[in-house]
């Protein structure tokens, strides 16, 4: 097995976890949506780490090119734009023999509904929600011919809490969770394992990256874009139905908002949540 030491989510420290816990992916193969941006390279690498073969999407190639120069081969690279239904489709084709799917890619949502063009919701309802659906019809079917497979997710905390300013975006991200979790049930006879990973803020990556700002007080260390890889190596080796990848106090709001859900969202906004999502859509303007 690869001699690689890996950060276990979901601590109020960094534990290990073990190089014998982590699941030995020689001779396995992925896809990994949104391999361009910072979580979804240290998703590609963590699972290279372990002996995957590893196809990298995204739809800057410079930038994957770059990450597979550093990965070699076999790593390949494959540009897609998941808003468009034919090249979805087109990605599918070629990924069809994988054994993994890790849909990470994702648009930002956030910011008032009203402030988007139709257009523009339908890309982000694409690209995060109905590009993982599409892949998963598609590859689905192979996986389960050769008798082994995961399905990985990654939705987010806005994915259990009623994010404050970012109604679209939480509602890709609810149902992507929706969606992994029936079909976790689904699934839970035949071979194929379904998780998903649910981060809080992740540092220097992900939407909470472009905004530059601090966590207000008491809310908790920051995870990495390290944190959610083991996170998704973590669900292949176990799998776990959910995983969350945050500090006690965000992954706290998921656990209540089935109870109170108002109540979450009065705390959110006291939190100071209405500024930070309007820092984020402010930030993520240029990325609808």
């Amino acid at each position: 097995m690869p001699d690689t030491a890996l950060v276990k989510p979901g601590s109020r420290g960094h534990r290990i976890l073990s190089v014998a816990s982590a699941p030995d992916l020689t001779g396995r193969s992925a896809l990994v949506t949104g391999a361009s941006g910072g979580i979804g390279g240290a998703i590609a690498r963590a699972l290279h780490g372990q002996g995957c073969d590893v196809l990298l999407h995204g739809r800057r190639s410079d930038v994957l090119e770059e990450l597979a120069g550093e990965l070699g081969i076999p790593a390949a690279v494959a540009v897609a734009d998941l808003a468009d239904a034919g090249e979805v489709a087109r990605l599918a084709e070629r990924a069809k023999d994988v054994d993994i799917l890790v849909a990470n890619a994702g648009l930002p949502g956030t910011g008032d509904l009203a402030d988007y063009t139709l257009g523009d919701a339908d890309r982000v309802l694409d690209v995060n929600l109905r590009s993982a659906i599409h892949l998963t019809h598609a590859l689905l079917p192979g996986m389960l011919e050769r008798g082994r497979g995961n399905l990985v997710y990654i939705s987010s905390i806005a994915g259990k809490t009623p994010a404050v300013g970012a109604s679209l975006y939480a509602a890709t991200k609810f149902g992507l969770r929706g969606f992994a979790l029936a079909l976790h049930e689904d699934l839970r006879e035949r071979p194929v394992g379904v998780s998903a990973i649910f981060p809080g803020f992740i540092a220097d990556a992900g939407l909470w990256g472009d905004t530059g700002l601090a966590l207000p007080p008491g809310s908790g260390r920051l995870r990495t874009p390290d944190d959610v890889a083991a996170g998704v190596l973590e669900a292949i080796a176990t799998n776990k139905a959910e995983i969350d990848v945050a500090p006690v106090l965000q992954r706290s709001g998921g656990w209540l908002t089935g109870f109170a859900p108002r109540l979450v969202a009065a705390s959110i906004r006291a939190g100071g949540g209405e500024r930070i999502s309007k820092a984020l859509a402010e930030a993520q303007r240029g990325k609808r």
